[in-house]
């Protein structure tokens, strides 16, 4: 199985929204990718706690079968046409992927 990790911090504004619009509107089009395709074991998105310091702000923490569902995760259309949004509001973003 393969553990897939990606974090992003959001500018302060972008895309005609805020940094909490923009969080909000990027979590929504996530969760829509929960069950795209076969293969998706488990398909997380959190946004960090506003009252806490954290480094980042919203998070997708997710498990695939194997390499051939996490591709074909990232291929998916679906998933493929929130790229464009997200690369107008990140600020930083940080991916781990590993074996479990």
């Amino acid at each position: 199985m393969l553990q897939h990790v990606v974090m992003w911090k959001i500018k302060a504004s972008a895309d005609g929204g805020s940094r909490e619009a923009n969080i909000a509107r990027a979590r929504g089009l996530l969760e829509a990718c929960a069950g795209l395709v076969p293969g998706i074991v488990r398909f997380e998105v959190a946004t960090a706690q506003p009252d806490m310091e954290c480094t980042y702000d919203l998070v997708l923490n997710s498990s695939f079968t194997d390499r051939d569902a996490l591709a074909a995760y990232q291929n998916h259309p679906s998933h493929v046409a929130l790229k464009p949004f997200m690369r107008a509001v990140v600020l930083e973003r940080q991916c781990m992927d590993y074996e479990i």
